[in-house]
């Protein structure tokens, strides 16, 4: 594992949880219950969905929740071979 991040869970599971599972992102794919798991070709398309997401966010906790989950997903997206992990519930 090279980085991890817990501090944002409940905000994170707030703002994921108003896109529509059934859409054409990646980041409605994150089970807040179950575990999730994108390689870095998926990191690459769910980055994409970060700049949309942060107008559905209602408070400073959220936008902390989508800058460090973008940060992760770059990461991810940048190393091959690399994989970022969603731990649910």
């Amino acid at each position: 594992m090279l980085r991890g991040s817990y501090e944002h869970c409940g905000a994170l599971a707030r703002t994921l949880g108003t896109l529509d599972r059934h859409g054409p992102g990646k980041l409605a794919w994150v089970d807040p219950y179950g575990d999730t798991l994108f390689n870095e070709q998926e990191a690459e398309f769910a980055r994409q969905e970060i700049d949309a997401l942060t107008l559905r966010c209602t408070d400073e906790h959220q936008m902390a929740a989508l800058h460090d989950l973008a940060t992760l997903l770059e990461e991810c997206a940048a190393t091959p071979g690399s994989y970022l992990w969603f731990i649910g519930d």
